[in-house]
């Protein structure tokens, strides 16, 4: 059974960081494509980061540059290096198997950025 467990999320200020993590199993994650997503109060799910089983990664425009995806295949697991956070980033995040935002993924962790 393909599974997620999210953490790291809280309450951050403006400008402020945070690393989320995501550990998988029930599959070869070495061999797997995971992302990271996200949905605020209101709104669809948004694509926010992927990376590649060779460690490359793509994101969301409004992320670019503040926000970094790795993974460690030893502990089958991805991050989510969030920095200059803004509270337009405040939304659930949650992580997904394969490239975009399919079926299987996780429940998430909630980010809240309040002054």
């Amino acid at each position: 059974e393909v599974q997620f467990v999210e953490s790291g999320g809280g309450v951050v200020q403006p400008g402020g960081s945070l690393r989320l993590s995501c550990a998988a199993s029930g599959f070869d994650f070495s061999r797997a494509d995971m992302s990271w997503g996200r949905q605020a109060p209101g709104r669809a799910p948004e694509w926010v980061a992927s990376i590649q089983r060779d460690g490359s990664a793509l994101y969301l425009g409004d992320v670019k540059g503040r926000f970094t995806m790795s993974r460690d295949n030893t502990k089958n697991a991805v991050y989510l290096q969030m920095n200059m956070l803004t509270i337009e980033d405040t939304a659930v995040y949650f992580c997904a198997l394969g490239l975009g935002l399919g079926s299987n993924r996780g429940q998430g962790t909630q980010v809240t950025v309040t002054s």
